[in-house]
């Protein structure tokens, strides 16, 4: 018997129980109040229990009738993300849109662009994954994400178009007990070369060869970047890191700037682009959150 429960008797029931009266679900659902007691007497018929006490003026659930309001209405909402999310895909929206992230990006940005992919794709799952380096390319290039935020990379990768959206200030730090962090002034290559460089390194075969502002042949590699900034902090190396990242640090003395001779006073500036494969571009969900990003990128002043 249960076999044949309808979404629309399940509608209904919760229509009545909502607006505590048969007449009053009608109107709702624009149906007579003899249409929805008959969809309700037959629902119970089904189920086997009462869920409406009927001796007064209006209908009142009955203990059982609470109990299973509940679960109605976690099934109508399951239905109901189908029905949108089926009519979404027929539209042409991604069943899901999946993200690798370059860890350099803001974050202030990337969850500013979440909120609002949310807010306006609330069926359609959104996965986030964190990269550095060429992890970001690959992950692109495997079809394991739809989209990319990329940092620059210094390899030419053909099938990947790209569009910019902002620029990431960097900025060499070291803890205050650092002896670079004590000289007063800018310092030369060549006195960053004599200390530990911490550097993040990349776990693809992407940029195999090639380095990153690596000044010193003394180098820790360090392929999670908040491992990279607990060292720092922990005085075991110098290192550049997202502006962003350590900005508090930097306010509050638990790390200090190290300006480096002849180098720009403006630090250096990383371009960050949205990726993707030029024969699957994104759909319309992967679209509408590149334009969010280089909307929050705009508006928080990004380079």
């Amino acid at each position: 018997m249960l076999d044949g429960l309808s979404f629309d008797q399940l509608r209904t029931f919760i229509a009545a129980a909502e607006e505590g009266s048969f007449s009053a679900a009608g109107r709702r659902l624009n149906r007579a109040q003899s249409v929805v007691s008959q969809t309700i007497a037959n629902l119970e018929g089904q189920v086997g229990i009462a869920l409406f006490e009927r001796q007064g003026r209006y209908p009142v659930l009955t203990e059982a009738g609470r109990l299973l309001l509940a679960d109605a209405k976690v099934v109508a909402s399951s239905v109901s993300a189908l029905k949108a999310r089926a009519k979404g895909m027929a539209g042409g929206v991604e069943p899901e849109l999946s993200v690798a992230v370059d860890v350099m990006f803001p974050m202030s940005v990337l969850t500013q662009a979440a909120a609002a992919f949310g807010a306006r794709f609330s069926t359609t799952p959104l996965r986030i994954y964190v990269e550095a380096l060429g992890g970001v390319a690959k992950a692109v290039l495997d079809g394991q994400c739809q989209l990319g935020v990329v940092g620059t990379l210094p390899v030419a990768v053909p099938v990947l178009a790209s569009e910019r959206l902002l620029g990431v200030k960097i900025v060499f730090v070291a803890a205050p007990s650092h002896p670079l962090a004590q000289t007063g002034g800018p310092v030369t290559q060549c006195d960053m070369a004599q200390h530990v460089q911490l550097v993040l390194t990349d776990r693809t075969e992407l940029s195999e060869g090639r380095e990153f502002r690596v000044m010193s042949s003394r180098n820790w590699r360090l392929a999670d970047l908040g491992a990279k900034h607990a060292f720092l902090l922990a005085g075991l190396g110098w290192g550049g890191m997202p502006y962003e990242m350590v900005q508090r640090d930097l306010e509050e003395g638990r790390l200090r700037e190290i300006h480096l001779q002849d180098f720009p006073e403006t630090g250096e500036i990383m371009a960050m682009s949205a990726t993707y494969r030029t024969d699957t571009p994104p759909g319309p969900a992967g679209r509408w959150f590149v334009e969010q990003l280089k909307r929050f990128a705009a508006e928080g002043g990004a380079g």
